[in-house]
C-alpha cells in the first residue's frame, strides 16, 4: 500500500499516473467494492452516474450493467483503455474520459449520483476544498455523493492520508447532507482482510 497512485497512495498522486498500472495494483481487484454493490443493489446509486478516479472501470461498468448511464473519470490512460476494453468485452455502453477530478466543473455537466472509491483520501488540504466545490458544481440538487476512504482506524502508516469522521463532516458542512458515515472494508488483492475505511453519503442541498 506504498504506491504513490491515485486512489491509495503517499506521495504526489497526479505525478506519471501510468505508472501505477504497469502492473496489477493492490486496488484493482476485477469487481466492484461490496460497499457499493449493497448501495447498487439497495436502490441507492442510480440515475446519470459519475465516478471519480474510476481506475479500470468496475463501477462504472457496475452501473452500466444495471441500465445507467454511468461515465468515469482518470488520469491514468492505462486505466481507461482498460476500462474501454472491459466495457467492450462485457458489451456494456459506459463512457471513461481522462479528466482532474479536482477540475469537475470543467466537464460542464451534471449527475445525479457520484462515486468516490479511494479518492478523496489523497487530496492536501487546498485540493480537498477545490474537489468538494466541483463536486458540489456537478451533481444536481438533492444529487448523492457515495465515498470509500481510509479511515484513521487503519493501523499503520502506509498508504494514503487516513480520514476522520468529523473531517468528513467539517468537509461538506456547507452546502451538503450527511446521510451517513458507516464504517466498512476496501478490499484488496494482497490480503483477506482489506482496509478499514468510513463508507460515507452525502446529499447535495
Amino acid at each position: 500500500m506504498s504506491s504513490p497512485h491515485p486512489h491509495l497512495g503517499t506521495e504526489n498522486p497526479w505525478h506519471r499516473p501510468d505508472d501505477l498500472y504497469a502492473g496489477r495494483p493492490a486496488w484493482d481487484i476485477g469487481r466492484p467494492q461490496p460497499a457499493f454493490l449493497a448501495l447498487t443493489e439497495a436502490g441507492d446509486i442510480h440515475g446519470r452516474v459519475l465516478d471519480v478516479g474510476c481506475g479500470t472501470g468496475e463501477h462504472v461498468l457496475m452501473c452500466a450493467g444495471r441500465d445507467m448511464d454511468a461515465t468515469g473519470v482518470d488520469l491514468a490512460d492505462k486505466a481507461l483503455e482498460a476500462a474501454r476494453k472491459k466495457a467492450g468485452d462485457r458489451g456494456l455502453a459506459a463512457r471513461f474520459l481522462h479528466h482532474d477530478a479536482r477540475k469537475l466543473t470543467d466537464l460542464g455537466e451534471s449527475f445525479d449520483t457520484v462515486l468516490d472509491c479511494g479518492l478523496f483520501h489523497i487530496f492536501n488540504d487546498r485540493d480537498r476544498a477545490a474537489f468538494v466545490a466541483g463536486l458540489r458544481a456537478v451533481l444536481r440538487p438533492g444529487g448523492r455523493y457515495s465515498m470509500l476512504c481510509f479511515s484513521e482506524h487503519q493501523p499503520g502508516d502506509q498508504g494514503p492520508r487516513r480520514v476522520t469522521r468529523g473531517e468528513i463532516e467539517a468537509s461538506f458542512a456547507d452546502g451538503w447532507q450527511v446521510d451517513s458515515v458507516e464504517a466498512a472494508t476496501i478490499d484488496i488483492t494482497t490480503g483477506p482482510v482489506g482496509i478499514r475505511a468510513w463508507l460515507a453519503t452525502l446529499t447535495r442541498i
